[in-house]
């Protein structure tokens, strides 16, 4: 869709925004009362030239994830820019280095989606476990035919192992599912020791080698950077149990695609759960949607109202904070 010209409030005195795309009226009608908004219309994203046009002028900006804001961004958008606030928790499309040497605030919209998303890593864990999706495309194609004593049989999730990389808020949040409704032993992989799961559920923090070769179940909630990336490769799930489940809900790149396609084949590892893919959306050639053992759901960890709002008035206080020249409710750079 070609960008509009013009906003609503042109000639206002208020002050130029963008938005990227359209969020929870929570924000977003807070941003449209208080700013002149152009508001992208579409459900895709902006194609780069449009959106570089978008944020011209501008005093701030509501990304997405899908949003890359580096330098020709910065550039595109001149020197009046403010406040960058991107409407998720991750900001691994800015440049944040780039923009704290402009002097442009970065802001992102954590904690509202912890529970949201702890809860989508148990469910794709149990999904996955149970062979939930798979059994439900077996009585859609007409193969239920009886009960089957050997007929898609799971692995059991009372007392077993769960091991957390990266014990966050999410990576608590999901432990203390597992500990609390399931009786699990948790251990955990995390550059930092965390007294408080220690101390309320029992965790033990392990190195890797150790945490894939005692756990039933590795769920994955740590940061993507450079060395993350990638991190759970063909020597990672080598070492994992055959009968292993990988949840991942925090980034694709975690995971080696490929890598992980292979182990679920050659029955390296009994079955995955992803809300992440690389890239996204993943291709509809991309050789995991064929295997069974595999359930994918489309980034929906934080889609519920009370997380997707949250975000949304987190968004919107940010660039609003922003604008005015101060703090963030949520800031990335500039702390003080």
């Amino acid at each position: 869709m070609a960008l509009q010209a013009e906003s609503a409030h042109q000639g206002t005195s208020k002050p130029k925004v963008a938005v990227t795309r359209k969020i929870p009226a929570a924000g977003l009608d807070r941003i449209t009362a208080s700013c002149d908004a152009f508001v992208w219309p579409d459900p895709m994203p902006p194609p780069r030239d449009a959106l570089l046009r978008a944020v011209a002028g501008c005093e701030g900006v509501v990304t997405l994830l899908t949003d890359a804001v580096n330098g020709e961004f910065f550039d595109a958008a001149g020197p009046q820019l403010k406040v960058v606030s991107n409407f998720a928790v991750g900001f691994n499309n800015i440049d944040v280095a780039e923009a704290t040497r402009r002097g442009v605030r970065i802001g992102n919209t954590p904690n509202v989606l912890t529970d949201a998303t702890a809860d989508m890593a148990f469910a794709l864990l149990i999904a996955a476990a149970r062979r939930i999706v798979e059994s439900r495309d077996y009585v859609l194609a007409g193969k239920w035919k009886t009960w089957e004593p050997e007929g898609h049989v799971g692995v059991d999730l009372w007392e077993r192992t769960i091991g957390i990389v990266g014990m966050g808020r999410i990576g608590m949040a999901m432990a203390r599912r597992c500990r609390g409704g399931w009786g699990m032993r948790i251990l955990y992989h995390d550059r930092f020791a965390n007294e408080q799961v220690e101390r309320e559920l029992g965790a033990r923090r392990v190195e890797m080698d150790e945490l894939l070769g005692e756990s039933d179940f590795v769920s994955v909630h740590t940061d993507l950077n450079e060395t993350t990336r990638g991190m759970f490769n063909s020597g990672a799930f080598a070492k994992m149990k055959r009968s292993a489940v990988f949840i991942n809900t925090a980034r694709g790149p975690l995971h080696v695609h490929a890598d992980l396609h292979a182990a679920l084949r050659d029955g390296t590892i009994f079955a995955a759960g992803l809300d992440v893919t690389d890239p996204e959306p993943i291709s509809m050639s991309d050789p995991l949607l064929s295997l069974p053992n595999c359930v994918i759901a489309p980034h929906i960890a934080s889609a519920t109202v009370s997380s997707r709002n949250g975000m949304a008035e987190i968004a919107a206080d940010n660039l609003l904070l922003g604008i005015q020249g101060r703090s963030l409710r949520c800031p990335v750079n500039f702390q003080a």
